[in-house]
């Protein structure tokens, strides 16, 4: 049996996800890149850590997805309909709940790092900051397996519309709230409207379908050109 050893975290990431299914599958995978920050602890000497790390563009952060309780052996990710076994997904449902994700520095303030391109909810505990080297972690030619055979074709959406009675429902909102649903509606429904338990997409009888979004559930349907039309929303 291997050696337990434990892992101590050095800060924390500041997002604008505060709920799991609101946050992208993977940085910029839904086509937006939110920005972030990492929060170093006082009293490390983590200022003189983070020398010379302001030259690199991207940068890996090693976390912990702490809400997680337990691990799934096979699980069902967003690009799948089928469950998949879990050491081949980015699931956060990990025998030992560490994440992985490249984001873009911009800019480094003290112990703070701001970054693009989060994926993970706020307040995740970071591990560990590693430097981006394309050189020699760069395969885009490389196989990507069931990814591939999964991948969204007449389900690509060409662009999203909102009906008038969805734009005066939506407007009525306060101004946070409103922003909050429409980036949302956006970043599940730019590439793929395929229902999915993980994305909260359902299909109704009646061919149209339902994104959930909290206590808001947002009408959508495709029409013969491709688009995605935005018709009505209302509360659970």
């Amino acid at each position: 049996m291997s050696t337990p050893h434990s892992v101590t975290p050095i800060g924390v990431i500041r997002t604008p996800f505060h709920e799991k299914y609101t946050a992208p599958r993977q940085p910029g995978a839904d086509g937006e890149f939110a920005l972030g920050r990492v929060v170093l602890d006082k009293g490390h000497n983590f200022e003189q850590a983070l020398a010379d790390l302001s030259g690199f563009e991207k940068i890996w952060l090693v976390y912990l997805f702490d809400r997680n309780t337990n691990w799934k052996p096979k699980v069902l990710p967003p690009r799948s309909s089928v469950k998949r076994g879990v050491f081949a997904t980015r699931s956060p449902h990990r025998p030992n709940p560490i994440g992985l994700s490249l984001v873009t520095l911009l800019e480094i303030r003290g112990r703070t790092l701001i970054v693009e391109g989060v994926d993970m909810l706020d307040h995740t505990p970071v591990l560990d900051i590693k430097p981006y080297l394309p050189t020699i972690e760069a395969f885009p030619g490389a196989r990507t397996g069931w990814v591939a055979d999964s991948e969204p074709q007449n389900d690509t959406v060409r662009e999203i519309v909102f009906d008038p009675e969805f734009v005066t429902a939506v407007n009525e909102l306060p101004e946070a709230e409103r922003t909050a649903i429409l980036g949302h509606v956006r970043r599940m429904l730019r590439f793929d409207i395929r229902p999915h338990p993980y994305k909260r997409i359902a299909l109704e009888s009646d061919g149209s379908y339902t994104l959930a979004y909290k206590a808001w559930r947002i009408r959508f349907e495709r029409t013969e050109a491709g688009d995605v039309l935005i018709s009505r929303l209302r509360t659970a």
